[in-house]
């Protein structure tokens, strides 16, 4: 399922008990929609166990984006589910461990 937004596009697929959320542009304020839309649905399966979230196509993270990944991280652990990052590089992964994000969520 291809989700699209202004700044930012989410490509997720669900296998094996994992949903890969692809993320693709600038990950933003102005996603927060596509974002949220990406995940929500996999919340509620019981079948689903992680959530791996690729940054491999992302350019560019702000504080929002942070956020974000914080509040899913949060939703996720209420529903017994775990949130792992993936392919972070470049200035997103500068910003992701300026922001200690390493000892909050599994980085692959």
């Amino acid at each position: 399922m291809r989700i699209k937004g202004t700044s930012m596009q989410a490509k997720v697929q669900q296998q094996d008990g994992k949903s890969v959320i692809r993320l693709e542009g600038r990950f933003d304020f102005n996603a927060h929609r596509t974002f949220r839309e990406a995940y929500e649905p996999a919340l509620g399966l019981p079948a689903i166990t992680e959530f791996e979230i690729d940054f491999g196509q992302v350019d560019y993270l702000d504080s929002s984006a942070l956020g974000m990944l914080l509040m899913l991280k949060e939703k996720a652990q209420a529903a017994a589910k775990t949130v792992a990052l993936a392919n972070c590089r470049g200035t997103v992964k500068q910003v992701l461990e300026i922001a200690n994000f390493g000892k909050l969520f599994t980085m692959r």
